[in-house]
């Protein structure tokens, strides 16, 4: 597979070959089958009956090729507002005849993944985080160790132990979506119940607006060097301000709103299609990098600052606290993605395709990554004496103090290229998931674009240059989003490695009838052990929380700082323990072995789901689920 094919993978949709059959709004003629057509009559019948306010037929002509497909439509509306809520609101015709809570249960977009889209190898996982690793964010989560008193070499250990045991988290939340090809929406059900599921949904769309806005405002930076190169270094000066805050400036504005523009088109096209961008970017990313840390190495004599840049050397417990905060920066970054590791890991191709390769790729590309930010930011406090957080000011240095022809094409090229990276991570990262979990919600009236849409223009709305006064205030934000996220992650690794020891009813995921293992013996869908675990998982982060950011206006106990500053560990484990001991207690449905702490046994299996949705409509029908159990009988020859 091209390196093309392995960064659009997740990103692609089935072929129209794939799509499942229309419900009984429509009618399907094939060429060697006329006969059907004469049951077109019985279906507008139940279709009247359904949708009382609408006829409408559709005619299908099968052939060899998903392309030569004809379709006619005639309908007919009682009212304008009917006939605009069906062909501009509503987007998937096919879930008319169904209800809301049905279409939520199961859509194209949320069944398992055939193997004919499970491409992803791993070398393709290494193309990925190759592609992933190299943004502007990358290189200020390194610099922070730097602000915050370490030297050049207790920074960048902090790095490789951070984003190891991210890497760890990674690969212990990817493998339900690896051996049941399931999406994040969907694997949540399994712990948090199928309705409940919308909570932990919410909290990731939520971030994903945050870490648009945020990762927008990095893209002004490389916007405003692209300008200064063109129109001059006092551009931001011959421009009034008039913006009204201490953090930003009508020109810092007018940057970020640049290249909040510039990506809408982007955001807009499908995500299949948008596979050449990240190629591009894959491409561009290491020369532009490299670039950069040799320009800045031959400009300093290839001197650098080895020792701590801000004036004071932290000793003892200090020290300790520093490293620690260090390390957990690094860890905080990636609490989006840990959830978020379903998504592509359900397109690997075996089930080792996507263990060892994360966690050897992340913390490996990350380090190098890391490595040449701060690097650069060393050269730069000799070439200046300022401890720079972003590395990208050392660039803008380059151009206040050499403006000459070369060093304007050299700032405008590697500007360039950042945007770019800083563009393609924000619709991968971002924009797309937010727009699939938007989906998972509301596949009856939002698809990927419209959540996608949705996505970028919250982001306005956030107001990001308020995370960026200082370090101080950018790792505080990282840890708020820990705070909540891990308490997440600890449920889901506790629920599918302890409780659940790797086995899930797969059709249970998918419906709602009473005897679903998931639907947790309510008629809401509510797994109360998972609400509880996870508002104890949050409630020892919240008082460092407040006292952060409430700050200096509020104080909490130092104490209480220093469990903050643990957010993601903390979190992560008090609700997994906490979720454990519920179930031991409180035994759920659908384990399959009796004690929880005590029986060993290991049920993960490599899911076949080629026929899944005809099952699935199959069990739709059943008034209940009490007689489908689960059978082990034979998983000692499929256990992983």
């Amino acid at each position: 597979m091209s390196t093309n094919d392995a960064l659009s993978a997740i990103f692609s949709h089935p072929s129209k070959k794939a799509l499942n059959p229309y419900s009984s709004i429509v009618s399907r003629n094939t060429q060697n089958n006329q006969t059907n057509a004469h049951k077109l009559d019985d279906t507008i019948e139940d279709v009247v009956e359904k949708i009382p306010n609408r006829v409408g037929t559709r005619e299908y002509s099968d052939s060899l090729s998903s392309d030569d497909t004809n379709i006619t439509d005639v309908l007919q509306y009682k009212s304008i507002w009917e006939k605009f809520h069906h062909e501009y609101i509503v987007l998937d015709k096919e879930t008319l005849d169904v209800s809301l809570k049905d279409s939520f249960l199961y859509n194209r977009d949320l069944k398992p993944v055939e193997a004919e889209r499970r491409v992803w190898s791993w070398y393709n996982y290494i193309y990925f985080w190759l592609a992933d690793c190299f943004n502007i964010n990358t290189w200020q989560v390194a610099a922070t160790g730097l602000q915050l008193g370490l030297n050049w070499w207790q920074c960048w250990l902090t790095v490789w132990i951070g984003y190891f045991f991210a890497a760890l988290f990674v690969v212990l939340n990817s493998r339900i979506g690896t051996a049941y090809h399931l999406s994040f929406p969907i694997s949540v059900r399994a712990s948090f119940g199928i309705f409940f599921s919308i909570w932990p949904i919410i909290n990731r769309v939520v971030m994903a607006i945050v870490w648009y806005a945020v990762q927008a405002w990095l893209g002004a930076t490389p916007v405003s060097l692209m300008l200064k190169a063109i129109f001059g270094n006092n551009l931001e000066e011959r421009i009034p301000n008039h913006f009204g805050s201490p953090n930003a400036t009508t020109y810092d504005f007018m940057c970020f709103f640049i290249f909040w523009v510039v990506s809408v088109p982007f955001v807009l096209v499908a995500p299949h299609k948008i596979r050449h961008l990240f190629t591009i970017k894959a491409c561009l990313i290491p020369f532009a990098a490299f670039g950069f840390l040799i320009w800045a190495l031959k400009k300093a004599n290839g001197n650098i600052a080895l020792g701590t840049l801000n004036g004071s050397t932290p000793h003892g417990s200090e020290f300790s606290w520093v490293f620690v905060r260090s390390l957990m920066a690094c860890i905080a970054n990636f609490a989006a993605l840990i959830i978020n590791a379903p998504d592509f890991a359900r397109f690997a191709r075996t089930p080792e395709s996507s263990l060892w390769t994360q966690l050897v790729a992340i913390p490996l590309f990350f380090a190098i990554t890391c490595l040449i930010g701060i690097i650069v930011t060393a050269a730069g406090y000799e070439l200046y004496g300022i401890n720079y957080w972003s590395p990208l000011d050392v660039l803008n240095q380059f151009l206040d103090t050499t403006y000459t022809s070369g060093t304007r094409a050299g700032v405008f090229l590697i500007a360039f290229v950042f945007a770019l990276a800083q563009l393609g991570t924000n619709i991968s990262a971002n924009s797309l998931s937010c727009g699939t979990d938007m989906t998972a919600i509301f596949p009856r009236y939002i698809n990927i674009r419209r959540g996608a849409l949705f996505c970028v223009c919250m982001a306005l709305c956030i107001c990001p240059w308020n995370f960026f006064a200082s370090s101080s205030k950018f790792t505080s934000a990282l840890s708020a989003y820990a705070v909540f996220l891990s308490s997440i992650a600890g449920i889901i690794c506790g629920d599918y490695y302890v409780v659940r020891r790797g086995y899930i009813k797969l059709n249970h995921l998918f419906l709602s009838q009473r005897g679903s293992y998931y639907m947790f013996g309510n008629k809401f869908g509510i797994n109360w052990r998972a609400l509880v675990a996870y508002l104890c998982g949050v409630a020892p982060n919240l008082p460092g929380f407040i006292g952060d950011v409430g700050a200096p206006t509020v104080t909490v106990s130092e104490g209480a700082m220093r469990i903050y500053y643990l957010s993601y560990p903390v979190g992560f484990m008090v609700s997994c323990l906490i979720y454990v001991t519920l179930c031991y207690f409180f035994p759920v449905a659908g384990t399959p072995v009796k004690n929880i702490l005590r029986d060993k046994g290991w049920y993960q299996t490599w899911a076949f789901v080629e026929d899944f949705e005809e099952e699935w409509r199959k069990d739709l029908n059943k008034p209940n689920l009490y007689d489908d159990t689960m059978s082990l009988e034979n998983y000692s020859n499929t256990i992983l």
